[in-house]
């Protein structure tokens, strides 16, 4: 197997996820589908997670952390009754951080390091990462949202991504920490509504089928449509990932692990785009 990008996909972050005594029922399909996943990820022994968060919000610059150790306690900030302290810890990565940053620069994407000892993660980095490895084996980069970020800008920052682990001969996997819709409403039962639910229906199907530029072609609609969160660029950047992963490997085309699940009034779901030979070894 080759080194450079293996997979890339979009994993589910919600808090509820996080203590599985506040998980409902619904929701467990996300989490049993994020430890399958992760397992069977982890047998194809990646180099790195590269984990981009809708809940690591940046207005201006684009960011990676060049900590060689990433050790604290995760506090979800809008919801504490939820998620109150958890303490996480996992190897990082700054050599791969760096590099990404001087692609960025050469690209002309604003970008500046993050490296204080005084950064925690969001829990969109921590809660799928604690069921996808559990015992912290792989080492993580994350990046942010980018809020100044357009479409085009954030699929070149996740194409940029497959560039520095192809030169630095590393098996990384890419992965949006996002919901897919997400006009949020009280009440965790409720779904998205029909029209957002069938829209996010057709672009998981084409995921599935591995149509990742006509996903590509209407996203900028789709966002908007169905209300993706942080406007779909958490999900624009590891589509930048994967459609350059795709120029390599065109054969890829995606596996969902778990169902489409609501968390009120968003949708989620952990999907995996990869080549055939790396997904006849997930299956």
């Amino acid at each position: 197997m080759n080194d450079g990008v293996l997979a890339c996909g979009v994993v589910a972050h919600v808090p509820t996820l996080s203590r599985a005594e506040i998980t409902p029922e619904y929701q467990n399909t996300l989490v049993e589908g994020e430890r399958r996943l992760g397992k069977q990820l982890r047998a194809l022994k990646p180099d790195l997670w590269v984990v981009i968060s809708t809940h690591w919000v940046s207005t201006f610059n684009w960011f990676t952390t060049l900590h060689e150790s990433h050790r604290g306690i995760c506090v979800a900030e809008e919801a504490p009754d939820l998620i109150p302290g958890i303490p996480y810890e996992y190897k990082g990565d700054p050599e791969f951080a760096a590099a990404l940053l001087k692609e960025w620069t050469g690209r002309g994407i604003p970008c500046q390091e993050n490296k204080t000892a005084h950064y925690s993660w969001d829990y969109g980095t921590y809660v799928p990462l604690s069921h996808l490895d559990p015992d912290s084996e792989i080492p993580v980069v994350s990046i942010p949202v980018v809020l100044m970020a357009n479409l085009e800008e954030c699929l070149d920052a996740g194409s940029a991504i497959v560039k520095i682990a192809q030169q630095q001969k590393k098996r990384v996997v890419v992965l949006a920490s996002s919901a897919f819709s997400h006009a949020l409403v009280r009440g965790r039962e409720h779904w998205p509504r029909d029209d957002r639910l069938k829209l996010d229906q057709s672009v998981i199907e084409q995921l599935t089928r591995g149509d990742i530029d006509q996903v590509i072609d209407g996203f900028q609609d789709y966002s908007k449509r169905s209300v993706v969160e942080m406007g779909g660029r958490a999900i624009a950047t590891m589509l930048g990932a994967a459609s350059s992963m795709k120029q390599q490997l065109p054969d890829c085309s995606g596996i969902t692990f778990g169902d489409y699940a609501q968390s009120s009034g968003s949708g989620n779901v952990n999907i995996l785009l990869a080549s055939s030979q790396v997904l006849d070894q997930l299956k």
